[in-house]
Formats: structure tokens, sequence, C-alpha cells
């Protein structure tokens, strides 16, 4: 089987969501359970042999280089050893630059032709293996794992005369399937990224789906963003309650 080494993950967004937390700190270095997100999103592919990230820093980007100088040894500029086999570089792309335009200058500290990519506010028991091997067998330009967005609000089932006939927790099985990161990307993907004003959902991604060069590859384990407070929580609960493991614990 091939193997991936590095990891990209977009750190750099400004949360305006999340506004209580953001004010002082960027939204990956939030804690879940007294562990920054980023940590557990780090955790989630060192656990299956992944030794090498890139975190695209942006907004408060201070804030995360400092977390890992107060924590670990600093063998380079803003690169950082967590352990023998793992390192965490820290790049600054800019307060203002988009999606996209972190990536491509990420891509400049990048050797590999293949890598991963993920969000700083996202967390999933995806099983690395089953997707490398999918993106593999299909050797597109680029993976998405697809998932099921998890329920937000309660369910009505309601008649023609207006009576609600079932009232319950909604189902996501009946809901489409929406981009859950943990990307599998070829390198090449820098080639369709304009400029820092580039968003990577838009004309990139867009333009591999027109391609036929972007396919999906469905988890149907955990996953769970985290945009707001009332998700932090939701969160927080599954990690007592033991829903949230990193993938073979």
């Amino acid at each position: 089987m091939k193997k991936i080494q590095s990891a990209l993950i977009l750190a750099g967004g400004k949360g305006t969501r999340f506004s209580e937390y953001t004010k002082t700190i960027p939204k990956p270095m939030i804690l879940a359970n007294g562990k920054p997100l980023l940590d557990h999103i780090i955790n989630i592919f060192v656990n299956q042999d992944i030794n090498n990230f890139l975190v695209l820093a942006g907004y408060k980007a201070d804030v995360i280089s400092n977390h890992y100088k107060n924590n670990y040894e600093e063998i380079e500029l803003n690169k950082f050893k967590i352990n023998e086999k793992v390192t965490v570089h820290i790049i600054d792309t800019g307060i203002e630059t988009q999606t996209g335009g972190r990536i491509k200058q990420a891509l400049e500290y990048l050797d590999d032709e293949y890598f991963f990519l993920t969000y700083g506010d996202g967390l999933a028991d995806v099983d690395l293996d089953k997707l490398i091997n999918f993106h593999f067998q299909n050797e597109t330009l680029g993976t998405v794992t697809a998932v099921r967005p998890p329920a937000r609000f309660g369910s009505l089932e309601i008649n023609e005369e207006s009576f609600v006939t079932t009232f319950g927790e909604k189902n996501i099985a009946n809901e489409g399937w929406i981009n859950g990161g943990f990307f599998i990307l070829n390198k090449k993907i820098s080639e369709l990224i304009s400029d820092e004003s580039t968003f990577f959902e838009k004309e990139p991604l867009e333009a591999l789906s027109k391609q036929n060069e972007l396919k999906a590859f469905k988890h149907f384990g955990y996953w769970r963003p985290v945009d707001t407070i009332r998700e932090l929580e939701i969160l927080e609960k599954e990690m007592e309650e033991g829903k949230f493991k990193y993938y073979g614990k």
C-alpha cells in the first residue's frame, strides 16, 4: 500500500461564529476536554502513523506558535519536534488569505506528491488506511471524505391536517453528503489556485469535479464539526461518553 507522510491543517480563519473564544485565540486552539482542537486533530493522524504536519495559520498565528514553543522543542523557526518521529511546522499564511491561498503557500514547504488536508475544527474517526487505498484505487487528483451532517434539530413529521405524527431526533440517513475534510490531494492542485484570494472550496474543487478528478470517500463513523459553543459542548460530552475515539483506540 502506498503511504502518505504529511498532513496540512487549515487553521488560519477568524472563526467569527465563535467570537466568544476567538476574540483572543484562533478557533483551532479552543480547548475540548482540556486539549486544543488542533492537538486532537494532529493525534488523529499520529495514531495512524502520519508524522509530518504543516499548520496553515493566519489569524492569531502567534497563539498557535506559542503553544508549541511552551510545550515542545523548536528545531527550526516555528518547526517543533513533538517526539522522535513527529514534527509540526507552523506557517503564517496571512490573516486575510483564503483557504486556497493558504494551501498554495504551504505546498512550497512540501516535497511529497500526495498529502492529506483537513480543517482545524473538525474531528473524525476516519480510517486513513482505507482512505488511502480508496484514493489510489481511483487515482484521481483529489479525494474528499464525505460525511452525513450531524443532527442539529429535532424532526417533525406533519400530516395534511397539521397534526404532528412523529416527533424525534433528526434522521441523518435522510440527509445528503457534505464535505467532511480529510482530503487526499495531489500537489498539482496548486495549478488550480490562482492567488491568495482563492477559496479552495470554490474554483479548485469545482474544477476537479468537472474534470472527474474528485472522488468521495464515504465515512459512516464519527464526525463532529465545532463551529459554535453548542457544538463544542456536544463534542466534549461525546468525548466523555467515549463516542469520539481516535481510530484504532
